[in-house]
């Protein structure tokens, strides 16, 4: 006689309770009733026959059972979501969901000229577009609640395949009244003569920053830190530091903003790398070959 075997239902049950701490919203995110949830819970817990879960008030932690079966759980779901995607695969490309995670340093600028051409290319495609720091995209990622990230690489992706896509220059923004915004351009030594507004701590630019342009921390404005890219630009018009932005945000719009003035670098291109990445184990890569080639051929009007 077989054993009754859990369901994959019951799994993703036991992972939401996981990851979002708590029955109830681990029942919001998964759009069921907190009393439907429990009781799936109840029976894989009497199909496995442990206990999966120490229940105290409103706190809940994982058994030392429930420990020790995670990670087995965590592989089955993500085996038969693999399962999905060898499927969704042998169907025509780009079609069906594609769950893509995108940083906000690139989001606003790709995003709205992918979507269109990608309907119009692909009109089966169904684009689920998540935005998120880079260390967040990475882990979902690997927990495959992403198929695929567009980022800024030469960060630690955990492993994942990388698909370099273009180079994303460096241009510096300075106040209209700063010495430097009657040239032409800026040498890259010459960033160090510069009181620099920056992203907080999180966000890759702000790493690629550093990285690309040699610069010293001495030099940043130690008492502000910008949340976005929008709040920085608008630092600057005001007359408060300077900063280096992605070449891909200067848009005619940004060119035109009053009080600021956007100056490339003359001697060297500092930069970032955009590109692709995603599981090494996924049966989708020609998929996102093509989605790499679609992605570069719209990044190409923005320069």
């Amino acid at each position: 006689m077989q054993p009754i075997l859990p369901t994959l239902r019951q799994l993703e049950y036991f992972l939401g309770i996981v990851d979002h701490g708590s029955f109830r919203a681990a029942a919001e995110a998964s759009f069921v009733t907190q009393p439907a949830l429990s009781s799936q819970i109840q029976q894989l817990e009497k199909t496995l026959g442990v206990t999966l879960f120490e229940r105290a008030g409103r706190s809940v932690h994982l058994s030392a059972a429930g420990e020790r079966l995670l990670p087995r759980a965590r592989a089955t779901v993500a085996d038969a979501l693999d399962l999905v995607a060898e499927a969704e695969a042998q169907k025509e490309p780009l079609t069906g969901p594609l769950r893509l995670g995108v940083i906000p340093t690139i989001a606003p600028y790709l995003l709205p000229r992918l979507a269109p051409e990608a309907h119009r290319r692909y009109p089966e495609l169904r684009l689920m577009l998540r935005e998120g720091q880079t260390h967040e995209l990475v882990e979902q990622l690997h927990e495959h609640k992403l198929d695929l990230l567009l980022l800024a690489l030469d960060v630690d992706t955990g492993g994942a395949e990388e698909h370099f896509l273009f180079d994303d220059p460096f241009v510096l923004a300075v106040p209209e009244d700063h010495p430097f915004a009657k040239r032409k351009s800026v040498k890259k030594r010459e960033i160090d003569q510069l009181e620099l507004l920056l992203l907080e701590d999180g966000h890759c630019l702000r790493d690629h920053a550093f990285a690309a342009c040699s610069l010293d921390p001495s030099k940043e404005m130690d008492d502000f830190r910008a949340t976005s890219m929008n709040t920085l630009v608008h630092m600057v018009a005001n007359g408060i530091g300077a900063t280096l932005l992605p070449g891909m945000a200067v848009t005619g719009e940004l060119r035109k903003l009053e009080g600021m003035r956007i100056l490339p670098f003359s001697d060297s291109h500092p930069g970032r790398r955009i590109g692709l990445a995603w599981r090494r184990s996924t049966p989708r890569e020609e998929e996102f070959h093509l989605m790499a080639e679609l992605l570069m051929l719209v990044a190409d009007g923005i320069y």
